[in-house]
């Protein structure tokens, strides 16, 4: 049967097999083009920004004027000359600049935040494996003159604490223009961006300049969110700043036990949920996080690092938000964070990119019924196969 069957493809005309030869290609290529392109247009356009009122108590709905549209993503981990294979880097990379620039496009933002990680080696990399990671960075999240990028440090980015210099923060402040302690105010609206790796409260030199900066930062926006009448001799001369709350902007989680409590589709698995975090670690010190809940009393805090989402709230009333890793090496579902901010309120939702295995999945339907298309085609299919084969035969006679 082998033999009779080689027969009859070399019998085939040239014409039909350059036929079937482009047939071939093309489905082929559509494939790529959708799982490697088109996805991530599908996926992030059923994304839209949630809906925000004015205030507590109005009722009305605020001008789209007035809403800063914010996109948060966390972890990005580009991988370095060290420990990323070529491949492991050229896959990652495609799919985080695609799912990036997608969004872009059709959610245009007023501003996007990186909270820490962006890099996986900066800890311990080079001067020239440290420039080429800025260099592909830039490359994969290049952004519009109408969009602004703010990116917070994380501990890969610069070390633990025990890893940080001021050499690894310079270089990173240097990029990215970030100084723990500056504030960001857009709309009216306060952001606070916290270098977390620096609240080990040992009084280490970058420490001690990074608390010295949020300290002063804290007494003008008290001052601020002061009524006249109430105004002392202490806020006499310091810079008048928007009286909205502030918004926290750091890589490590304030305390918390575990992530027992945590819930959602992209929350830690459950072997992990029980697992006690480590103080200055996995999150920040009990003391730290005090600390800061103190000095600035946010309305909202968004972090990263855990690589898994979850809600808390601390003291009560005070939300944070754990952004899980926007790369598909940490997780099968990464997303980001849509959020709709006014000077008063504020409103989230959460936009997921393309499963990685919905992806795989398609690959290997594709791929098995490219291969049955070849056998039916060349009239090599087992019994099994045979109606598959007679259908082919039938619209090749047609």
């Amino acid at each position: 049967m082998l033999s009779s069957s080689l027969t009859t493809v070399k019998s085939l005309p040239l014409k039909k097999r350059l036929c079937f030869m482009l047939k071939l290609v093309c489905f082929v290529s559509s494939v790529l083009l959708f799982c490697e392109f088109l996805i991530y247009y599908v996926v992030i356009f059923q994304c839209q920004w949630p809906e925000v009122k004015g205030g507590t108590h109005t009722g009305k709905k605020e001008t789209s004027a007035s809403i800063l549209k914010a996109m948060v993503l966390a972890d990005t981990h580009l991988l370095g000359e060290i420990k990323g294979h070529w491949l492991d880097k050229l896959r990652r990379e495609w799919q985080m600049e695609r799912s990036f620039q997608t969004a872009l496009w059709l959610l245009q933002p007023d501003i996007v935040f990186i909270l820490g990680d962006v890099f996986d080696e900066g800890k311990w990399s080079l001067p020239q494996a440290w420039a080429d990671d800025v260099r592909r960075f830039r490359k994969m999240f290049k952004y519009p003159v109408s969009t602004e990028l703010v990116v917070i440090v994380g501990n890969h980015d610069i070390g633990f604490h025990y890893e940080m210099t001021a050499y690894k923060v310079n270089r990173f402040e240097k990029v990215f223009n970030f100084t723990s302690g500056k504030l960001i105010t857009r709309k009216g609206i306060n952001f606070v961006m916290v270098n977390s790796v620096a609240m080990e409260g040992d009084g280490c030199a970058v420490c001690r300049t990074s608390e010295a900066k949020l300290a002063a930062l804290s007494h003008k926006l008290n001052c601020s969110q002061q009524k006249p009448s109430n105004s002392n001799k202490r806020c006499s001369d310091v810079e008048k700043l928007p009286a909205s709350e502030p918004i926290l902007l750091q890589h490590y989680p304030l305390y918390r036990k575990s992530d027992a409590e945590c819930t959602g589709e992209d929350s830690a698995p459950p072997e992990e949920k029980n697992i006690p975090f480590k103080e200055k670690y996995d999150v920040l010190s009990q003391e730290a996080s005090q600390k800061l809940i103190w000095w600035f009393h946010p309305r909202l805090i968004l972090s990263g690092h855990t690589h898994s989402a979850c809600e808390v709230l601390h003291a009560g009333k005070i939300p944070e938000i754990s952004v899980p890793s926007f790369s598909w090496r940490n997780r099968n579902n990464p997303s980001f964070i849509m959020g709709s901010i006014t000077p008063t309120d504020f409103s989230l939702h959460k936009c997921f990119l393309p499963y990685e295995s919905r992806v795989f999945t398609i690959y290997c339907v594709a791929g098995a019924l490219l291969v049955i298309l070849i056998l039916a085609h060349f009239q090599l299919l087992t019994p099994p196969f045979y109606f598959a084969q007679r259908l082919i035969s039938k619209h090749k006679a047609v």
